[in-house]
């Protein structure tokens, strides 16, 4: 049995408890927040036992880190110096300054990032269908969806950046997948606010790779239903990818098997969206001692595209990859600052 802690006890950490109650080898059995009340809350539906930050990591083996990014470093520390594995939510970090101490902190212990759609089985099934089809000559990601509810803490430039930051850094990881082994080299962006907001609600992305290819990333929180895909093609033959509402998986017009949720899920989108699997995976990881399969490192390149996209809407300019600039500034103030 892998033991887990909660550092927060936001919507996501909802989503992981459902995604532990699935799986017979993982249990829950503490959960902090800085409102006792909520933690409580969260530790009856999830199960374990409501308490402080500085109870962590207690007797757990795992603690996943779902406080908001500015606090990540602070937990990630806690866990490993308390002898726990960390599994830290998206994104890494609030700063790139905080992630290089993350990637620091995963040397001495074991850190995974928590991009759950890397463990989703239809993205999994398009990165193979990728591989087949030779060297990509286009890439193209959308992830749309509405606004966070109003008053969230996500739609304050105190979180660290808008919709690029937040819904963004997934779209990029699926792109990061797709399009590997290339590297990303340089970024340039567009980011727009909308009304009343000062973070960004729609951000379009050109990533350029080593190997030439160009990549078109799009993330945005005006769309009334969600859409989350991505289409890639080389010189003979084309791959899709649909994630919502259902998983859907082509080549060339052919749609693969995507494998069948386990029964009695809560909700089938735990398996297609990758939040079973990454639990699997990090519980196997922490009794096995091994290293995770997805990284500190692959988080913090995902922020330094981020950052280098944010200084690019700022400039007009590309920016290159990693950032060069300073490490010590969220997104957003990289894009609105002096």
């Amino acid at each position: 049995m892998t033991t887990l802690a909660f550092a927060g006890s936001g919507w996501v950490t909802a989503v992981h408890g459902l995604a532990a109650g699935a799986l017979d080898d993982v249990e829950v059995v503490l959960v902090a927040s800085r409102h006792h009340a909520h933690a409580a809350r969260r530790a009856e539906q999830a199960g374990g036992t409501a308490c402080r930050y500085d109870g962590l990591p207690g007797d757990a083996d795992v603690v996943v880190v779902a406080t908001p990014p500015a606090l990540h470093l602070r937990e990630t520390a806690r866990a490993v110096e308390g002898g726990a594995a960390a599994l830290v939510e998206a994104p890494l970090a609030a700063t790139l300054a905080d992630a290089d101490r993350i990637v620091d902190l995963a040397a001495r212990g074991r850190v995974a990032y928590g991009e759950n759609l890397a463990h989703s089985p239809a993205v999994a099934d398009a990165v193979q269908a990728c591989r087949r089809i030779g060297e990509l000559t286009h890439l193209e990601v959308r992830f749309a969806q509405g606004p966070p509810d109003e008053g969230s803490s996500r739609l304050a430039a105190t979180w660290g950046g808008g919709v690029l930051f937040d819904l963004g850094v997934h779209a990029l990881a699926v792109a990061l997948l797709m399009a590997a082994p290339a590297r990303v080299t340089s970024v340039s962006a567009q980011l727009l606010a909308g009304d009343g907001l000062d973070v960004d609600d729609d951000a379009t992305v050109t990533l350029t790779f080593d190997t030439g290819l160009t990549a078109l990333v799009r993330a945005a929180w005006r769309s009334v239903a969600p859409t989350w895909d991505a289409q890639a093609a080389s010189a003979t033959s084309a791959v899709r990818l649909e994630l919502v509402p259902d998983p859907v998986v082509e080549l060339n017009g052919t749609s693969l098997r995507v494998p069948d949720p386990p029964a009695a899920l809560a909700s089938d989108q735990l398996h297609h969206l990758g939040y079973t699997g990454q639990l699997a995976s990090v519980a196997a990881d922490a009794r096995a001692a091994r290293d995770p399969q997805v990284s500190a490192a692959f988080g913090r390149l995902v922020l330094d595209i981020v950052c280098a996209a944010y200084a690019s809407a700022r400039t007009g300019e590309p920016e290159s990859v990693p950032y060069a600039g300073d490490r010590t500034r969220t997104p957003h103030a990289i894009w609105r600052g002096p």
